[in-house]
């Protein structure tokens, strides 16, 4: 089974001539609105030449890339915490230890219950009077880490679930011990699984990084929003900034491509090493084993 056919069934010769003609409709409804958008724009002067050359001169562009440094930093570090933890979170979520578990899940629902922006605030308000005032770098990367890790947990339990209960029972044949067959076995094949979704919760803390104008941390959308009060090219700014969130973006969607790709590849190695450590003399026998690949 492949790992598309576990996320959905293909869809038949209609659903694809479904699929082709709302693809085929979407964009010609976008490419409408864009030319409508650039109508109006000519016809107010937001498309003259003058409005535009501030944005050639290096000091505009300079200020927009420290936003965009800020920007990639945020949600960078962000990333580098969040994952991880969203995936201990995850194999917590399914420990078979009862008080573990149900410690895991109370994390979960509150925090994917909890608005992003409150928590902000409450690390920008509230806990500096009782004497927790982290930087302003980290007001907007901890409550970004503490939310995400909780939506991350259910991505990764959602591709735990979906690996074969038999690649579980293939580890226990070779004697893997529970812990052993999560980390090994089963969280390769998850996050293989899981990969696109892990790319769009990446994208998704892109943009939860905006936020950090309530922090007035420099990041791309509050440069922007600065630059707008010297210059007053309120439209001009925006559609720049815009156009930089669109490029990052497409870049992450390339990125999916070869970790995708990469994860495939790893993961069938990580597992041909489980196997010659866990029997290093060949005296067990290639059936169980052959389920883990």
């Amino acid at each position: 089974m492949t790992v598309n056919r576990v996320l959905f069934d293909a869809p038949g010769p209609r659903a694809q001539r479904r699929i082709t003609i709302t693809t085929a409709v979407s964009i010609l409804l976008i490419v409408g609105l864009l030319v409508l958008a650039l109508d109006q724009f000519g016809a107010h002067g937001q498309l003259a030449a003058e409005r535009w050359q501030p944005f050639t001169h290096w000091p505009y562009i300079h200020f927009l890339l420290q936003g965009v440094v800020g920007t990639l930093k945020a949600t960078g570090m962000a990333a580098v915490i969040a994952f991880p933890l969203g995936a201990l979170m995850a194999l917590l979520r399914v420990s078979p230890n009862r008080f573990v578990r149900y410690l895991a899940i109370g994390y979960v629902e509150l925090f994917r219950s909890v608005p992003l922006l409150l928590l902000i605030y409450a690390f920008l308000l509230a806990l500096p009077r009782f004497g927790l005032n982290l930087p302003i770098f980290f007001k907007l990367v901890v409550p970004i880490v503490i939310v995400n890790i909780a939506v991350l947990a259910e991505v990764f339990r959602a591709g735990i679930s979906a690996v074969d209960r038999g690649q579980s029972e293939a580890g226990a044949a070779i004697g893997l011990r529970y812990w052993q067959i999560m980390r090994i076995v089963v969280l390769p094949q998850a996050i293989r699984i899981v990969a696109p979704a892990l790319i769009t919760q990446l994208i998704s803390l892109l943009k939860d990084s905006t936020l950090g104008f309530v922090v007035s941390y420099p990041e791309l959308m509050k440069q922007g929003e600065n630059l707008t009060v010297y210059t007053h090219l309120l439209v001009q700014t925006y559609l720049i900034v815009a156009v930089i969130y669109v490029l990052i973006n497409l870049a992450l969607g390339q990125l999916a491509r070869v970790l995708e790709a990469r994860l495939n590849g790893r993961a069938r190695s990580q597992v041909g090493r489980a196997e010659r450590a866990a029997d290093p003399l060949g005296t067990v026998p290639a059936g169980p084993t052959a389920l883990l690949h």
